[in-house]
């Protein structure tokens, strides 16, 4: 018999964060010989140096207007400076959609690529130790026969498993008019270049202002984290189990801390038959998302990072993964997406299709 033990605590409960607020709050300085522009179409703060003339929004592409009712934002603890200039960043871009099919000719021209902008975008960098315990019922299953019957024999185990382990800067974009996906589509960066801040890195760069704080940003951070210990946990438990279901968890932080960096992206809002696209490039790295539009995609064994709209059709085989949304007239799935699809007539999803994200369509067959 399976026995339950219900003395030990495996809620799921929240993340307690101790008093990582407190020593935040006590090492804030202020930026210095900063200004900031305000575009009135999005409402984007951007942080620039003085001298810096009017310049077209990076996320709206609009023009901004120094304001000079905003007191400098909070001084970054550290940064990643910029390390391809605006020419590797394009041709990041071009190298990146070559030879892509699905691509209308006229999707990207000289012109359009010439309004690339880099501008350093926030980010919360979380670090935490981790104390993790969970609890799982772990079967194991045999099946024999005699010359009369055949038998299936389950035996059922209470499995415990913990651990300690330590997580170091946590990516969180502090900035709530950038898309999440995007960002952590541009991931990884290397923190082994992080700098201290300074203003001189701002020079010829745009700075965003943060408009999501620590506690804002918490939740996908925790959710990285836990995701991540549990998995780790899950592993360490499976001993060549049948299955292996989890009953509880209980995860712990200790000794956690959150510093504020600036990390380098170009950005290029394109338009394209009155719908607007965005391509982010990684201004350390070069790793190039974004999104696509076309007549008819055909995704045979690939990964797209960035979003599909289609005229057409949307055909995607069992090999395929999409990071983005899916916008078509019809869709003949049998890969995996992450992201919403919006269709207008007829979706069809196959065996193997895996969504995760709304759905919309007039027709939808499985």
């Amino acid at each position: 018999a399976l026995e339950r033990a219900e003395s030990e605590d495996y809620t799921q409960g929240e993340f307690n964060w101790g008093d990582y607020k407190k020593n935040f709050e006590a090492e804030k300085e202020r930026f210095n010989n900063t200004a900031v522009y305000i575009c009135k179409s999005c409402g984007a703060e951007i942080e620039c140096e003085k001298t810096t003339a009017a310049t077209n929004c990076p996320y709206c592409d609009n023009v901004v207007v120094l304001s000079d009712r905003l007191s400098s934002g909070l001084k970054p603890n550290a940064i990643i400076p910029f390390e391809l200039d605006e020419k590797q960043a394009i041709e990041a871009v071009l190298l990146h959609f070559k030879d892509k099919k699905l691509l209308p000719r006229d999707f990207m021209s000289s012109h359009k690529l010439s309004k690339i902008k880099g501008i350093y975008v926030p980010f919360w960098l979380f670090d935490s130790g981790i104390d993790g315990k969970m609890k799982f019922e772990g079967t194991r299953v045999r099946h024999y026969s005699d010359r009369n019957y055949d038998y299936t024999e389950t035996r059922h185990y209470l499995v415990y498993v913990d651990g300690e382990m330590r997580f170091e800067k946590i990516p969180v974009d502090g900035s709530v008019k950038m898309d999440d996906d995007l960002m952590d589509a541009l991931e990884p960066f290397d923190y082994g270049h992080l700098k201290k801040f300074s203003d001189a890195y701002l020079s010829g760069f745009l700075a965003d202002r943060f408009d999501a704080d620590p506690d804002e940003s918490l939740p996908r951070a925790s959710s990285r984290m836990q995701n991540s210990t549990e998995d780790v946990l899950r592993d360490s438990a499976d001993e060549g189990f049948d299955t292996l279901t989890k009953l509880g968890s209980s995860i712990q932080l200790k000794d956690s801390s959150v510093k504020y960096a600036l990390l380098p992206v170009y950005l290029l809002n394109m338009s394209y038959k009155g719908k607007n696209y965005r391509i982010a490039v990684n201004g350390q790295t070069g790793k190039v998302v974004g999104d696509i539009s076309c007549n008819n995609a055909v995704m045979s064994g690939s990964s797209i990072q960035g979003s599909i709209a289609s005229k057409g059709q949307v055909r995607m085989d069992r090999d395929s993964v999409l990071l983005g949304d899916i916008s078509t007239q019809y869709l003949d799935i049998n890969g995996r997406v992450k992201g919403n699809v919006d269709v207008n007539g007829k979706a069809e999803f196959k065996t193997d299709a895996v969504i995760i994200g709304d759905i919309t369509a007039s027709t939808i067959t499985v």
